[in-house]
């Protein structure tokens, strides 16, 4: 429980970090769909390779993969890198102190960040979606990076390879007595393994595989409900009718 508390806690300081960030974007909109194992598959394999290296999900364990249609072989072969075992959590590859050393903090847990991170521009997701879409280089910054969505974010972009690099384009706008930078557009630096479009749509896989990591029960939860809602309403049904029975003769 101590450690369940001690990681929600940092999740909502890295919530809570982000909101005070001045200056972020309006967020994407993104339709995730946590029944599409296809999708859940690619962006476990995409967590695994980009994410975990940094970010655990300390209270996600590997054999739960099985729920979106992979087998033990399949994770054993493709997905284990930090352990052998399936029924181990999935921890980060680097050293704690080395990752505070480098980035000034050590990378929040993951495991429910979609959850945690909803807020009045959107949903969990949909900060995700445009956050992992809106890194820029950015030479002023200790990590050669920074974000449209988290400004001065402390990580560097884990997926650079996949989008390639990019500078964002500002100008400046009077705003009262002073002055703003208002983001214009993107200027390509060199082009990564993925077209936009492909970038985007891998993206997608990976915050859906995040929404589902944060509630793996969640598809099961909502057919149970449905199933409890029509047994609620056949047996008001047959309630009414016993009741209207009960009473007929009584005037």
């Amino acid at each position: 429980m101590k450690k369940f508390l001690f990681a929600l806690l940092a999740a909502v300081g890295f919530v809570a970090g982000a909101q005070a960030a001045e200056g972020g974007i309006a967020w994407d909109k993104v339709r995730v769909d946590t029944s599409d194992t296809a999708s859940l598959q690619n962006g476990a394999k995409l967590f695994v390779n980009y994410c975990l290296n940094c970010h655990s999900a300390a209270f996600m364990r590997y054999n739960r993969l099985k729920d979106i249609g992979l087998t033990d072989e399949q994770i054993k072969d493709n997905l284990l890198f930090t352990t052998d075992k399936v029924g181990e959590t999935m921890k980060a590859a680097i050293d704690p102190q080395q990752a505070k050393a480098w980035f000034g903090a050590n990378p929040p847990d993951l495991t429910v960040i979609a959850r945690s991170r909803a807020g009045s521009g959107g949903t969990g997701a949909d900060y995700l979606y445009t956050f992992l879409r809106t890194f820029y280089r950015d030479d002023t910054k200790a990590t050669g990076w920074n974000n449209l969505a988290f400004p001065s974010v402390g990580m560097p972009h884990a997926l650079w390879q996949l989008q390639g690099e990019r500078r964002a384009v500002f100008e400046e706008r009077a705003q009262g007595s002073g002055t703003e930078q208002v983001f214009k557009g993107w200027e390509e630096i060199s082009k990564g393994s993925m077209t936009p479009q492909q970038y985007d749509e891998a993206v997608r896989d990976l915050v859906n595989y995040l929404q589902w990591m944060g509630e793996p029960a969640q598809n099961t939860r909502v057919r149970v409900g449905v199933w409890v809602l029509m047994f609620l309403a056949v047996f008001t049904f047959i309630a009414w009718r016993l009741n209207a029975a009960y009473w007929k003769d009584i005037k």
